[in-house]
């Protein structure tokens, strides 16, 4: 009976939405920087789920770096490394066209040295683009006060696999963080991109997803998009 409410819903109020929505609006956003002579670094790439950030045949060279072996399991990069977004040693200055993390930021432990990261890598005139929850929204307020075996188990009732659920701090998740990062960084905040669509964590119970449709719909109707559930940032050097 619950799927078939929740089915319901999906066709009642999000009929042309796909799960990965925020995915497919974040592609979209990452193509207007990417052309045939980019080298581009995906930041958190993992094994290559998301085949909505495959730009292997549209840039010069594509690498991905994530702190896990399942990065040489990758087929959406040609080159794969070991490591995180606030150490990569193995990168020279200034040799990427187009930086891009998606949903990476609210596990980054120290966002400062992540962005001087991100800066020194970049070349000039070259492009930081995240995609992240919005730290604002309920779902990133109620994760901040319950533990990671507890997204674990969530994660889990909703049919994503236990190993891609990792701590998060939501530290570099809002304007207010974008514009002190930004600044210690070299780094130019353009401006911020604010996403809301069909309430993903809430669907597994029909009674949740009618919360979640009303908040949804609440805050679209005010423009209120500092509540939206998405941020895309964009940060040139």
């Amino acid at each position: 009976m619950n799927k078939k409410i929740v089915a319901f819903l999906d066709k009642t109020f999000y009929p042309e939405m796909e799960s990965g929505w925020d995915d497919k609006i974040f592609r979209q956003e990452i193509l207007n920087f990417i052309g045939p002579d980019k080298v581009i670094l995906d930041i958190g790439a993992g094994r290559g789920r998301i085949l909505e950030m495959n730009f292997k045949d549209l840039g010069k060279k594509v690498y991905g770096v994530d702190p896990t072996n399942e990065i040489f399991e990758n087929p959406l990069i040609d080159k794969a490394y070991v490591g995180v977004g606030d150490s990569m040693p193995f990168f020279e200055n200034d040799y990427f066209d187009v930086v891009f993390c998606d949903n990476v930021l609210e596990h980054v432990e120290n966002p400062e040295a992540f962005y001087k990261e991100v800066s020194r890598v970049l070349k000039k005139n070259g492009i930081f683009l995240a995609k992240t929850p919005n730290k604002y929204h309920y779902m990133p307020l109620i994760a901040s006060f319950t533990p990671t075996s507890f997204h674990r188990f969530y994660n889990k009732l909703r049919g994503r696999d236990f190993s891609d659920t990792f701590p998060t701090f939501y530290r570099a998740n809002s304007r207010k963080a974008y514009e002190k990062h930004a600044a210690a960084s070299g780094l130019e905040l353009l401006p911020l991109k604010y996403c809301s669509g069909r309430p993903e964590y809430l669907r597994i119970f029909f009674l949740t997803y009618l919360l979640g449709i009303l908040y949804e719909k609440t805050i679209n109707l005010l423009r209120l998009d500092s509540l939206k559930v998405v941020i895309i940032s964009k940060m040139s050097k």
